[in-house]
């Protein structure tokens, strides 16, 4: 039974069967306030699901790309609810998730999925074919771009310059059912860990500062 937590734009938290049946989704669209609807969310769709915290064997993280500020706030309350109930975390890229929804618009794949990074910027990501479970390989990204560039000659995007349409999907939410159905399939096929590090694609705002430097007497 699988606990899916993002914050990578809005926040959300999902209940996966091991199947990948979506048992219950918590969303709230703010892209503000993380650290304040976690909890709830969290509460909320183990509610909803009629699953109790002792039922969950893994929790799914979104890894982002995200602001440092709330993508970490996700990742901290996946990792301490499995700390918690002593069970494994298994980072999944918040763009696949997205991606795994859009195989119903390009059944063959050939896409790229960019979502706000702030600063007028984007991260974006470029899907390929479909793997051997139907899901988008991720064969570029994600990368920043700022938001208004002309991406028409741009490098990332050339593996779908030969596609018919429009192949460029601007994602305003992450689907946290999605998530947590991508970790099954991943559980499945065997994986254990998937991506380690979050993929804030910048540095905080904030840093520690310089050391003081000593000053002769």
């Amino acid at each position: 039974m699988i606990l899916a937590v993002d914050t990578s734009i809005g926040s959300g938290a999902a209940v996966v069967a091991p199947d990948g049946e979506i048992l219950s989704e918590a969303e709230s669209e703010n892209a503000l306030g993380h650290a304040e609807v976690i909890g709830t969310l969290l509460e909320r769709a183990l509610a909803d699901a009629g699953v109790g915290p002792d039922r969950i064997t893994h929790v799914a993280a979104g890894m982002g790309p995200g602001p440092f500020t709330g993508l970490r706030i996700g990742i901290a309350a996946a990792r301490a609810f499995a700390l918690g109930r002593g069970v494994p975390v298994l980072g999944i890229a918040s763009h696949d998730a997205v991606a795994a929804e859009l195989t119903i618009a390009f059944p063959t794949g050939g896409f790229a999925v960019a979502t706000d990074a702030r600063r007028r910027e984007n991260a974006i990501s470029v899907y390929g074919d479909l793997d051997g479970w139907g899901l988008p390989r991720r064969i570029a990204g994600p990368e920043l771009r700022p938001r208004d560039a002309d991406l028409s000659a741009d490098p990332l995007l050339a593996p779908l310059r030969d596609l018919d349409g429009d192949r460029f999907v601007l994602a305003t939410r992450i689907p946290i059912g999605a998530l947590g159905r991508l970790a099954a399939i991943r559980l499945r096929a065997g994986e254990t860990r998937g991506v380690t590090e979050p993929l804030y694609l910048r540095s905080p705002d904030v840093t520690a500062p310089a050391p003081r430097k000593r000053v002769g007497s």
